[in-house]
């Protein structure tokens, strides 16, 4: 090997060493920064900050109200609606479930029921529907600009398959959503997570999040 080619060599080697120091420190970094690194078991593309925004919708006892004003707390934000025959009964009910388990360990967190049938789904009905799953359940609708723009905050996906139908099915994702005031978004949860795991994964959230805000507030 020539003079010039073994320092090219050389180089080269110290530019990758470099190069994957830069990014341990980078990835190391990221993780020390994010307070919740050791809850999370989900990976979202972009971020968790691609996921979640303002919205301003209609709640159950028919008064306009926006993200601010029902995520005062830890909360799970799922969207379906009333007439679901399946599906959305038991994954609200999983999510109540896993609320009254937090409660009774001592954490507090609110169950949100977002609709997407803005044809049926009245704020009575979605307080009949709310007060049989759990008393600190929040149903929300509005109109259907206001529900595409939410769920679009979300990355949800639903589609009323015959509109004209009273009768009719819609297609939606089935995804619940964690959620903290000021941060929004930090996790989700799919269908087949259990009432138990549920309580465990958003407990160990809480905890982060106390943890990270006495922490904040120790250092002023």
């Amino acid at each position: 090997m020539n003079t010039v080619a073994k320092y090219s060599a050389i180089g080269a080697a110290i530019a990758v060493v470099a190069g994957l120091g830069i990014t341990w420190f980078a990835s190391t970094r990221v993780a020390n920064d994010d307070i919740f690194a050791q809850c999370r078991s989900s990976v979202v593309a972009g971020g968790t900050g691609q996921i979640g925004g303002p919205f301003t919708l209609t709640d159950e006892n028919g008064k306009t109200v926006t993200d601010k004003d029902v995520i005062t707390e830890p909360s799970i934000i799922y969207f379906g609606y009333t007439y679901c025959p399946d599906v959305c009964p038991l994954d609200s009910a999983r999510n109540a479930e896993a609320v009254a388990i937090l409660e009774g360990r001592g954490y507090s967190v609110t169950p949100i029921f977002i609709s997407v049938d803005t044809a049926r789904d009245t704020p009575e009905t979605l307080r009949a529907f709310t007060e049989l799953m759990s008393p600190k359940m929040i149903g929300l609708t509005g109109t259907p600009e206001q529900i595409r723009q939410a769920s679009q905050e979300y990355r949800t996906y639903f589609k009323v398959q015959d509109p004209g139908d009273p009768y009719t099915l819609i297609d939606h994702s089935t995804q619940s959503y964690l959620v903290f005031p000021k941060i929004g978004f930090v996790e989700y949860f799919n269908r087949d997570t259990t009432p138990e795991q549920m309580a465990d994964k958003v407990g160990c959230f809480v905890d982060a999040w106390k943890k990270a805000g006495e922490t904040a507030e120790s250092g002023n």
